[in-house]
Parts: C-alpha cells; structure tokens; sequence
C-alpha cells in the first residue's frame, strides 16, 4: 500500500517581534516571568503593515515550491487552513494562487482549492483531506499544497493579549513522502463547547480557565479513541510529541496528563510507587471531590519526579523551541512543533528514521485529534531547508508605542490606520506584499523583487 504523509515543508513567520520579558511586561507594569516561566513565551511574531495571511502564505508556499523544484501543474490541490479570514465566499487559497501564478509559469486551474475552518485543527483537517484526497486515487499523481495561516491577535489588555503572534505554515502532501507518513489510525474527542470562539467578530471571546479543561478532556478522548484502534500508548513508543500549542505552559499541562496515563497499569507506575504512591482510582473514593483531591496532589508529586522530568525534557520540551519565540499561530501551531522537534534532532545529530511521532492537534469549539507520524529517511534534507531561524532574527524589534501601532493597523475596526497610508517598519524583498484594494473590496497583492 502507498505511503502519504507530509513530503516537505516551509515555514514563514511575521517580520515584526515583541519581546514580552523587555518590552511587553515593563510595559503592563507586570513581573517578566509571568511570561516567560507562566506562559513559557520569550517573544511573539506580527506581520508588517504590508502583510497578512495571504502574503505569509504565498511567501511560505512560494520557498517550499522553489525548495522543491515544483510548478503549478504538480499540485492538484491547495487547501488553506485559517481562522483569520477576512472574506466569508472567496476563500483565501484563490488569493494565495493568485499570488503564485505572478512568480511560477503556468497555473493553478485545474487544482481544487478550498478552505478549512475549525480553529485551530483546521491545519491538520486539511492535512487529512489531502491524505484522503491521494488514498482515493484522485490525485493523478499530484501532490497537495496545505497552508496553515494566522494572524492571532486579541483585543488590547485582554488577558489572551500576551500569546498573540502570526504566521504560516506551508506543507506539501504527497506519495511516498520524505518527511513523515501518517498513520491510518486516528482518535478523536469532540464536544459542542464555547471555551474560545468569535460570532462575527475578529478578537475572540475566550473563557480561559474553561478552555485549559476543554483542552485537556478532548485530548484525552483523543488518545483513549487513538488507543482503541492502535493499541495501547507507552512513554518509550515515540521520539517526540507534538501538541498543539497555544502557549507553552498549556502543553505543560497536556503533557503531564498524558504521561499519568501512558504509566497507568505499567512497571513504570510501580516503580514511582515507591516515591509518590500509585495512581488514585475513581472507584476508590466515595465522593468526586475528594477523588479529585487527591488526583492533584498525585499530580503535583509526579510533576516533580526525575523519571517523568527526563520524559518532559527528551520528548515534549524540544517541539516549543520555535513556539517559545513567536508565540500562538492557531492553525500553525501543531505544525510548529512538529517542525521544532524535527529540527532539535537535526542538529543534535539524530537519526530519527523510522523513529514515530504522536500528533496531538486541537480546535476550540471544540476537538482534538491524534495520530502517529512515522519519521522518513529524507527527512534531514527536507529540515535542512528550512529558514525559520533566519526569519526569526531578521524581525524588526518593537517599541512598546510601535507595538500599539501595528496593532490598530490589523485591527479591522481602527479605519483611520487602515485607509491611510501607513508607513512600514521592514523593507520587503523577495516576497509578495499587500498592495491596496480593487474595486469591489477586494485585497490586491504583487511580489516584490
């Protein structure tokens, strides 16, 4: 049978920084480690003036093409996965086709173009749409283009402000792919939830401490269901475990859910039964609260023991190493830490062929799905290609004012910024750039050399 899965992949990030320790914090008159030890996040990523999820895409899709000798006629579909879209009819992969056509010959008319919406999970959807897409037969041999693309911006001085950040994730999907192939077996854990959403609105309503536990449930509906079809789960199973990361300090806390339950029933919580006892059982205790009770402080013992920290620091700890330094992409973000785990075994050296990973993707409203990815013997080529790094330095640093600023630029409802002619903070080169309006409201787009 034919393997598919993710052949290569490119990521660009907004080309301004906010630095949260040095510049966000002083700013709010607030202690730097809320941030940086809370959150786990040293900076976040926004676009310029003269960008937004068209060019960040565009610009992602337009490296990993060139990367991989691709023209137009190779890809017979193009899936965008957002939650910041600004057209409810003209999907944002038309605009991001558009832009391509302007630096590939030929063109995208006869691939199928479409766009994903599910919070955060729709980058991994549109990846399983792909996957369907060429396992159906229906690819002629072509492989999808999937881009992942987000402006994630709160309203000033709401409490989610600080986890803000922008950018794209290009992927492309294909037969006998070089990066990773998917698993067949998928888990899911869904519910109809209002923990983060935004009814006709660009910032979202969230209720914070109600979306940590509606994370935290759907990933653990996930894993039992990926379990019922896989087998059962182990720590030593998988190289890395990417989740999806809204912050870092969330995936803290998934992780440390996930390895309770990977160690149930095992040697591995015989052993720690010497140090923090075993594991409370529901049926053991006589009310809920007090079953609860002692869940936590069960927790907060395995929190701090070596084996479950050596787990954390070689399995979960490497998949932030980007996300720590642009904060929350939404769609994005899974795909991050995919990619920052990837590149952490690069350069320490590791051979990670035929070595797994286990997915753990989410969506407010809300979802999250998990599979397995097994790692391909081209992978080190494909993650040597990636610019990331160079992205990341080559951000303007803003001042505190300037960030005020750039923030009202995307703010749909500040029209004086928007309309006016505003001045940018970078020089663009290489990239496609927003360049105006057409005449029926439309968002105009031309690459720059």
């Amino acid at each position: 049978m034919t393997e598919v899965g993710i052949d290569a992949i490119e990521i660009w990030t907004g080309k301004l920084k906010l630095d949260l320790p040095n510049t966000f914090a002083p700013a709010k008159g607030e202690d730097p480690e809320k941030y940086t030890k809370g959150l786990g996040l040293n900076a976040s990523s926004f676009p310029d003036t003269y960008e937004d999820i068209v060019t960040m895409g565009a610009n992602a899709a337009h490296r990993l093409m060139e990367h991989e000798g691709l023209e137009p006629e190779d890809i017979g579909r193009i899936d965008v996965a957002t939650e910041s879209s600004f057209d409810n009819s003209k999907p944002v992969s038309t605009y991001i086709a558009g832009c391509l056509e302007e630096v590939f010959e030929g063109e995208f008319s006869h691939a199928n173009k479409g766009e994903r919406k599910f919070a955060c999970l729709a980058g991994t959807q549109s990846i399983d749409d792909a996957y369907n897409w060429i396992k159906a037969g229906r690819n002629r041999g072509r492989s999808a283009l999937v881009i992942a693309t987000d402006t994630a911006l709160y309203a000033r001085n709401d409490p989610g402000e600080a986890t803000q950040g922008a950018g794209a994730v290009a992927m492309l999907i294909s037969e006998d792919p070089d990066l990773v192939t998917l698993s067949t077996e998928q888990g899911y854990g869904s519910a109809d939830e209002t923990d983060f959403l935004k009814p006709n609105q660009q910032f979202p309503s969230v209720d914070g401490k109600r979306s940590v536990q509606v994370y935290l449930a759907r990933m653990r509906e996930a894993l039992e269901d990926f379990e019922s079809v896989a087998g059962r789960t182990h720590t030593d199973d998988f190289a890395y475990i990417p989740f999806h990361t809204p912050f870092p300090g969330m995936v803290r806390k998934a992780a440390l859910f996930g390895y309770r339950h990977m160690i149930r029933d095992t040697q591995r919580e015989d052993e720690l039964a010497e140090e923090i006892g075993r594991q409370p059982r529901e049926e053991a205790f006589e009310d809920e609260a007090a079953f609860e009770d002692a869940l936590r402080e069960y927790m907060d013992g395995l929190k701090r023991t070596d084996a479950y920290q050596e787990w954390y620091a070689r399995i979960v700890d490497p998949t932030l190493t980007i996300s720590r330094n642009v904060g929350n992409w939404y769609t994005g973000s899974v795909h991050l830490a995919r990619a920052s785990a990837l590149r952490t075994a690069f350069e320490e050296g590791r051979d990670l062929s035929g070595e797994r990973l286990l997915v753990g993707s989410y969506g407010s409203g809300a979802q999250a799905e998990i599979h397995a990815e097994t790692v391909q013997p081209g992978w080190e080529e494909k993650i040597a290609d990636l610019t990331i790094d160079e992205g990341i330095e080559r951000r303007y640093d803003l001042s505190y004012e300037e960030y005020e600023r750039v923030h009202d630029v995307h703010n749909h409802d500040v029209e004086s910024d928007v309309d006016g002619d505003v001045e940018e903070f970078t020089a663009p080169e290489s990239e496609f750039v927003f360049d105006g309006w057409g005449r029926m409201g439309e968002r105009k787009y031309r690459f720059v050399e």
